[in-house]
């Protein structure tokens, strides 16, 4: 109302309002179509440790071989793509090499982002709909509470090649959804594996968790992921292989809440509360570093 009286008043007014008014309205236009993009470290409270995923907020909706060659170009395990819906976001992840049917540390970084860059309000719970259904995160203190499916395995014959690959003899070996957990004597086996990456893309599986109970003080087991068949050698801390792992140790520690360290050079912290068929996982997250496309 008010610019259709100014506009009425003088010729002189009405043009110097009607400018600024266009300018002010193609700057917004710009600013909402400028693609933000966040390299948080996941799963840890520290920078330069924990698990690293880009995360891509989207204005409208990209090809998928656009956010592949995001991924590859960012290069780290994840790259997470977030766009709004009606109920929520829509959430994807890509490693540098194919898509992902679910990622727990890009979803930790995704939440974060949101509520860092208030897209979502301070508390709210955020829904993700993705590959792997429905799924949610809400605010515990300085911790980020994931709702995941729970992907328990069972007990298999070691697949040829699976020793050699590891190097390591195991005391377990069993098979989730999607990989093979392989318990070993110790927190040190552990953490002094240097297997065999093209023996382990031979295995017909998405990757390979390798874990034991933990010596350190403070936690219950330790592991260790490996990937090579999605473009990952080494994931440096893995929140869906928790969902495997949670069940595992909770059914012989005899716990429904536990706390893991992934030990891998950059390390991470995974809290798990096993709630029947879901597996609630607790991280946090740091942004190291945000920017915005240019082409």
């Amino acid at each position: 109302m008010s610019l259709f009286r100014t506009v009425l008043t003088t010729t002189g007014v009405r043009r110097r309002i009607f400018t600024i008014y266009l300018v002010y309205t193609i700057k917004d236009l710009a600013q909402e179509v400028i693609m933000k993009i966040f390299n948080v470290n996941a799963f840890t409270s520290r920078p330069f440790s924990g698990n690293p995923a880009g995360i891509c907020i989207l204005p409208h909706p990209k090809v998928d071989a656009w956010m592949q060659n995001v991924a590859a170009e960012m290069n780290l395990s994840e790259t997470a793509f977030i766009i709004r819906s009606a109920d929520g976001y829509n959430l994807r992840w890509f490693t540098p090499k194919v898509e992902v049917d679910l990622c727990g540390h890009g979803t930790v970084a995704s939440a974060h982002v949101l509520w860092q860059e208030g897209l979502a309000r301070a508390g709210e719970k955020i829904t993700f709909h993705t590959r792997s259904g429905t799924l949610t995160c809400t605010q515990e203190d300085d911790w980020i509470g994931l709702d995941f499916p729970s992907t328990p395995d069972e007990e298999v014959t070691a697949p040829y090649g699976l020793a050699e690959a590891l190097g390591v003899s195991a005391i377990y070996v069993g098979a989730s959804r999607s990989d093979y957990i392989v318990e070993v004597d110790s927190e040190e086996m552990v953490r002094s594996l240097t297997p065999d990456f093209a023996l382990i893309l031979r295995l017909p599986v998405r990757g390979v968790i390798v874990t034991s109970r933990a010596t350190m003080e403070g936690f219950d087991f330790v592991s260790r992921f490996f990937a090579p068949a999605v473009g990952v050698n080494e994931d440096p801390v893995t929140g869906s292989s928790h969902c495997c792992l949670g069940p595992f140790w909770g059914k012989r520690l005899g716990k429904n809440d536990l706390v893991a360290y992934q030990v891998s050079q950059r390390g991470g912290v995974v809290k798990v509360h096993l709630a029947g068929d879901r597996v609630h996982l607790f991280g946090q997250a740091v942004t190291v570093m945000k920017g915005e496309f240019v082409g």
